[in-house]
């Protein structure tokens, strides 16, 4: 089973993975979705299956790297099936309104968010985008084609 440098959580019924590099601030971001709601799967490594369902790995399990802390205990569960990634990004790289994005994972796509990790709206900017995957009718402003 492939092993991801990632972080992921469940979040409004999402199974929901954050990737990036060491330090962009996956586990700070999963710890802010916890707070409003999010369980923990796995933070820094994520095992994932064909099917798309993460696992964390046993020796981590329920645990989050809490920078200036240190390593604490949060809610958490053993797999959820992945529907959806986040991506860092810089804001300066940011379209206002993006078009939609996907990421490859073991050979299917997913859709894909980038946003800043450390901004302080993005825990209630990722809890819209996907009440809006859950639902696009919703969108805002949407035509009568879905738009």
């Amino acid at each position: 089973m492939p092993r991801l440098h990632a972080t992921c959580v469940a979040y409004s019924g999402h199974g929901l993975l954050l990737t990036g590099p060491s330090g962009c601030g996956k586990s700070d971001l999963a710890l802010r979705l916890v707070e409003r709601g999010a369980l923990l799967l796995a933070d820094d490594q994520v095992e994932i299956d064909e099917s798309l369902t993460a696992r964390c790995p046993t020796t981590i399990a329920g645990l989050i790297e809490v920078r200036y802390v240190g390593v604490c205990h949060v809610p958490s569960l053993s797999q959820i099936k992945l529907s959806a990634v986040l991506a860092p990004a810089a804001e300066a790289e940011l379209e206002r309104i993006p078009e939609p994005a996907t990421y490859p994972l073991e050979g299917q796509l997913l859709p894909l968010l980038r946003l800043p990790y450390l901004h302080a709206s993005t825990p209630i900017k990722v809890k819209l985008w996907l009440e809006q995957l859950a639902n696009p009718a919703k969108l805002s402003g949407s035509g009568s084609d879905g738009r």
